[in-house]
């Protein structure tokens, strides 16, 4: 089976990427390689697949893994992505590319319009000229906004957005519904929650936490501390995404067919991907206290524009389906995102 993943540069891509290539799959990875933090971290990572150089809009094949190939490339590229596809025939397809987070949605708001809604239509355009058998996209708990029930549900009404950054996921939702109405696409999106661990990104808090306390700096802490997230480790994330690979949702003679009761007769699908329970960021602050031996300076500062004091995932219809329930720990999964800052920074 081949499977195209985007954003194979980024941290989620990765980890998916080297999942799957110890499953065996035959792989194609795609990543603009863009500056929104640093490319080295960027490139180091495909380099632990073997990608040890990359052809603008070229394939080059890894040196440790035979199924495994690369392209640097952007979704946004219309004629590239539409070539990419008619030279593959693509079994499956997994779009991780976007521009990523809640802040930086204030401060560059076009670049998720690029990424965000032309670049996965383009992906959407791909699958329906050139048929896959299942489409897995990234969405985000964000787009629960202002939401209050907990915990945070797929059948949730998700219509008052508060980030530009969760707009572009709950459209990246309707038009994987409508892509799945009218071409019978297999689609299932994923809204993941507070994603962690090694290799992660730098403008997370975890990287931007241990990096502040390290250097001897204060971190910023938002909303006075009193926030909760439902952090979830990175090997959870993939595990979960690889499972949901043959759990393809079909259409079922007119009759609803979504596992999560969306009122749908289209073979689409959405689910929460989380640990299933929250941890309040003090908490957390203290495991990485304690993992790096240094107290935390604490700036303690107002909730910012966009922000959520809490999110909670409910992912009982996950499990159902797959099986799998996400296991590593906070005080696990920070010990082990510790272990690696140390080793690649050389602290």
């Amino acid at each position: 089976m081949k499977i195209l993943i985007t954003g194979t540069a980024g941290f989620i891509g990765f980890h998916l990427a080297k999942k799957l290539l110890d499953l065996d799959y035959d792989i194609v990875g795609l990543d603009n390689l863009n500056d929104y933090y640093d490319v080295k971290l960027k490139t180091d990572r495909l380099k632990e697949s073997g990608i040890l150089e990359v052809k603008e809009n070229a394939v080059v094949e890894s040196k440790s893994h035979p199924n495994y190939r690369f392209i640097k490339a952007d979704i946004e590229d219309n004629e590239t992505v539409a070539r990419l596809f008619e030279t593959e025939n693509f079994d499956v397809v997994i779009n991780l590319a976007a521009q990523a987070g809640v802040r930086y949605s204030l401060e560059n708001p076009h670049s998720y319009i690029d990424s965000n809604i032309s670049g996965f239509l383009n992906i959407l355009e791909g699958c329906r000229h050139h048929p896959v058998q299942h489409l897995i996209y990234a969405s985000s708990s964000s787009v629960y906004g202002s939401n209050t029930e907990m915990p945070f549900k797929t059948t949730d009404t998700v219509d008052h957005p508060v980030s530009l950054y969760a707009a572009s996921k709950k459209s990246n939702e309707l038009m994987a519904h409508t892509y799945s109405h009218l071409f019978e696409i297999p689609t299932t999106g994923l809204r993941f929650f507070t994603v962690y661990g090694p290799w992660g990104r730098p403008d997370m808090a975890l990287f931007l936490f241990t990096k502040a306390m390290v250097e001897g700096k204060p971190i910023d802490v938002f909303n006075y501390g009193n926030m909760a997230r439902d952090f979830t480790y990175v090997d959870d994330i993939v595990e979960g995404i690889s499972r949901l690979i043959p759990k393809t949702p079909g259409r079922k003679n007119g009759e609803d067919n979504d596992v999560n009761d969306n009122n749908t007769r289209s073979p689409y699908q959405l689910f929460n991907i989380g640990y299933g329970s929250p941890v309040k960021l003090m908490d957390f602050i203290r495991e990485i206290e304690e993992n790096l031996g240094i107290e935390a300076d604490k700036n303690l500062m107002e909730i910012q524009p966009g922000d959520v004091p809490k999110t909670w995932a409910y992912v009982d219809d996950l499990f159902d389906l797959t099986g799998f329930r996400p296991k590593v720990s906070v005080k696990e999964g920070v010990k082990l995102f510790i272990d690696w800052y140390k080793n690649y920074y050389g602290v």
